[in-house]
């Protein structure tokens, strides 16, 4: 075989070598590298080379990562069986280190939550968790952020969805509720009365400070009555008006028992 055929050979076979080295990672990918086994760098995104058999790459996606996570069935601090189910938000932070670090990541993460999530449901009271859901929420975060960032995973967000109880603690609930509705109703109504007695209070010392006023109130309470009935109204004169009147006019006192 001609020595020129040879090295067109050999050129061919190593330029095809080196096209098939090169490798393209999207915006959220990186390419973990491994160089006859050992870590190296991580790659990408966009366009990298790989020296044929003897490096690696390992391809992570770092985009944020929706769960679902299974339906578990456990029982509150205060002895209350519950079904609760939660979504979970996570993410590759450290591409290099989930690949390292653990097998299966998703599958870990997803593990670790449920497990996180039957943990954080036994410490909390049943209360706690229909008033206060927020904390449950931090609380379970932090039990799954202890065990995700070791490997390199960022847990973005963890929320309880649903929350089962059983029917009998529902209508406990339900008259638990009623009855404080219905204390605060009867403070309010005992509020508004109180406040109506200082009210009237008020008003009577003022009547009784000006004279004349109480009889001024009771003419006027006559009128409202003949404008709202069609009814004869018989009313006495007061002697302190005839007094009055007999004292403008300059006349005689008049006598009064």
């Amino acid at each position: 075989m001609p020595l020129g055929n040879i090295v067109l050979v050999v050129l061919s076979v190593a330029l095809v070598l080196v096209l098939t080295g090169f490798r393209i990672n999207q915006e959220y990918e990186r390419g973990v590298l491994f160089r006859l086994g050992r870590l190296g760098a991580t790659k990408g995104p966009g366009l990298f080379w790989l020296i044929p058999f003897i490096d690696r790459a390992v391809k992570v996606d770092t985009r944020t990562i929706t769960v679902l996570l299974d339906t578990q069935e456990t029982i509150t601090r205060d002895g209350v069986a519950v079904r609760v189910n939660a979504v979970l938000w996570f993410r590759a932070l450290d591409p290099a280190r989930v690949v390292t670090s653990v097998q299966a990541w998703k599958a870990a993460v997803v593990q670790a939550a449920e497990t996180a999530m039957r943990d954080a449901i036994g410490q909390s009271d049943l209360d706690a968790m229909l008033k206060d859901r927020i904390l449950i929420n931090q609380r379970l975060r932090e039990l799954l952020a202890a065990a995700a960032t070791r490997w390199g995973i960022e847990i973005e967000a963890v929320e309880i969805k649903d929350l089962d109880i059983p029917e009998q603690m529902q209508r406990a609930i339900a008259r638990e509720a009623e009855a404080i509705r219905e204390k605060r109703a009867r403070i309010i109504k005992a509020e508004g009365e109180y406040e109506a007695a200082q009210q009237l209070a008020e008003a009577a010392r003022l009547i009784s400070s000006a004279p004349g006023a109480l009889e001024l109130r009771r003419l006027q309470t006559l009128a409202e009555i003949g404008v709202e009935h069609n009814s004869t109204i018989v009313a006495m004169m007061p002697v302190e008006l005839l007094h009055a009147a007999q004292k403008i006019a300059g006349g005689p006192k008049l006598e009064s028992d």
